[in-house]
């Protein structure tokens, strides 16, 4: 019986040589650390919190920072500290997601393009030409506006808005590996299509998926909060960074820090996560760290 379980020939110590590098770019260590501290804000956050980001007390409104509120009061007397580590909840959850929306359908499209080729591909590449032609705010408030507002709509649209570059990425990555050695050994062998894909295509183009989802994450946060911002995305009370930084506008004069604090929290978060993805691009890609 004909033996095509064939692979592409990879350094064992390949992951391990990357996380070590990974761990030895401080710029990349310092957005692991921010984004595993945004993990753990979100999953605690009933208990980090000091209080219900919810409820209001209209005679401490516009209190600036101090002992009673840390981060200080927004204009309705709720705590902006509360308000904003439930934020994270918000941004994390629309991050992964929607780029897992975006992973699962892109991704889809692009290993059926990359794979079959031919008219298809044509076809299917058009399509997304169409969509990365409009301005990504304005594509997004255009599904928005279909779907209707609140969270799972706003995660969607997003995650739709992100589908035509991760195809084109997996696209690409298809069909630079389907004409390496291994595959066509694979199948001269006799492996059915299927097995071509899952087994020998599709595992050796995930690092650049990878890295490229990290990176969206941002983007990704970055929309939900414009989305919440123009009143479109994540609708009160629920608390989102963007909204928060919203309802802060008109106080700026008089309360710097409505709109100030959570404009940090939208700062830090998507630093973090490019931080981590040019640490995770650059450990993942032998050729970045000297690697022959």
């Amino acid at each position: 019986m004909a033996d095509y379980q064939l692979s592409a020939p990879r350094p064992r110590s390949l992951l391990r040589d990357a996380l070590r590098h990974l761990l030895r770019n401080r710029l990349a260590l310092a957005g692991v650390i921010i984004v595993l501290l945004l993990i753990f804000v979100a999953i605690f956050a009933p208990l980090i919190a000091p209080m219900d980001p919810a409820v209001q007390h209209l005679n401490d409104k516009r209190m600036p920072p101090g002992t009673k509120y840390i981060l200080g009061a927004d204009e309705f007397g709720r705590d902006i500290l509360s308000r904003v580590i439930f934020g994270s909840r918000v941004a994390l959850f629309v991050a992964i997601t929607a780029v897992a929306i975006a992973m699962l359908l892109g991704g889809t499209l692009g290993v059926i393009a990359g794979f079959v080729g031919g008219w298809l591909d044509a076809l299917l590449m058009r399509v997304t030409d169409v969509m990365l032609a409009f301005p990504y705010l304005l594509l997004a408030i255009a599904i928005v506006a279909a779907l209707g507002t609140g969270l799972e709509n706003t995660t969607l649209a997003v995650g739709i808005w992100a589908t035509p570059a991760f195809a084109r990425l997996t696209r690409s990555q298809i069909i630079g590996i389907k004409g390496r050695e291994y595959v066509t050994a694979a199948r001269a062998l006799g492996a059915p299509p299927l097995r071509l894909i899952f087994r020998h295509v599709l595992p050796n183009s995930i690092p650049p998926i990878i890295v490229f989802a990290s990176l969206y994450m941002a983007s990704a946060i970055l929309l939900e909060a414009a989305l919440s911002f123009l009143g479109l995305g994540i609708q009160p009370p629920q608390p989102s960074w963007g909204l928060m930084v919203a309802s802060g506008r008109d106080f700026l004069r008089v309360a710097p820090h409505i709109a100030t604090i959570p404009g940090v929290a939208i700062m830090l978060a998507v630093l973090g996560f490019n931080l981590m993805g040019d640490g995770l691009r650059d450990a993942l890609d032998p050729t970045l760290r000297g690697r022959m």
